[in-house]
């Protein structure tokens, strides 16, 4: 598993505490980062998926 994916896992929780605690709080900021730290997540995992798939093709593992 490439790093690139344990981050986004990490920003993705780390969105949705934000996001809840901005939402209970009544914090729009707070609610907004949370918004962008999922997102940001989102596009680590994947970038993190797609390196997985590069180093898997070239070590002649094909896992799809």
């Amino acid at each position: 598993m490439d790093k690139e994916r344990l981050k986004g896992m990490g920003n993705k929780v780390k969105g949705e505490v934000k996001k809840a605690v901005g939402e209970m709080t009544g914090n729009e900021r707070l609610e907004a980062e949370g918004h962008v730290d999922k997102a940001k997540g989102q596009v680590q995992e994947k970038v993190g998926e797609a390196k997985d798939a590069v180093r898997d093709a070239a070590d002649g593992k094909n896992r799809v």
